[in-house]
């Protein structure tokens, strides 16, 4: 989410820079933090190049730890805590890896065809605009990947409680996933 967030905000257009504004202020509880993340007490341009590069490492950063979880689960040993032993199991090497690399390159794929054929008709049309400080947009929308965190930001008058929503609901996920996964 923070990689996606940070993407949005890079063209600096209206919508964007409204949407980095808010998210940013969120952060009012911690105000050091703001002025780190922002180079100041607002979002401009120090904001513009720390999302960018924040933008840029995320994904190095993600990528170093898919692969320590591949290294330390495929090729240390994994944890049984069933202790079931079945003699029916399927190599990693050749089955697992040629599934993802066709589903990789099916995503691959989708993405080259959204850079060079470029379906911006999905996005907000005041994102087109060049970002203004003094004229707010009548109703900051995010992008349709981003508003079910909105409403749990919009559901709640307290912002701060709000923000503390948000993160127990991300954090409640992981607790499902975690205890499904077993």
């Amino acid at each position: 989410m923070g990689t996606a967030f940070m993407g949005y905000v890079l063209p600096f257009g209206q919508m964007s820079f409204w949407g980095a504004t808010v998210i940013t202020n969120l952060l009012s509880p911690f105000p050091s933090l703001i002025e780190w993340l922002c180079g100041g007490h607002y979002v401009y341009n120090p904001t513009l190049k720390r999302f960018f590069v924040f933008h840029f490492l995320f994904p190095f950063l993600l990528c170093g730890f898919v692969i320590l979880h591949i290294f330390n689960l495929h090729f240390l040993s994994s944890n049984n805590p069933l202790r079931n032993s079945t003699n029916n199991k399927i190599p990693f090497l050749p089955f697992i890896i040629s599934k993802e690399f066709y589903g990789n390159i099916l995503i691959l794929y989708l993405y080259l065809l959204q850079t060079h054929f470029g379906f911006s008709s999905f996005s907000h049309p005041d994102n087109a605009l060049e970002a203004c400080g003094v004229l707010t947009p009548l109703h900051i929308v995010p992008e349709w990947y981003f508003l079910c965190q909105y409403a749990m930001l919009k559901a709640v008058p307290n912002k701060n409680a709000g923000f503390i929503i948000l993160f127990t609901s991300i954090f409640t996920f992981f607790y499902f996933m975690r205890s499904v996964s077993m």
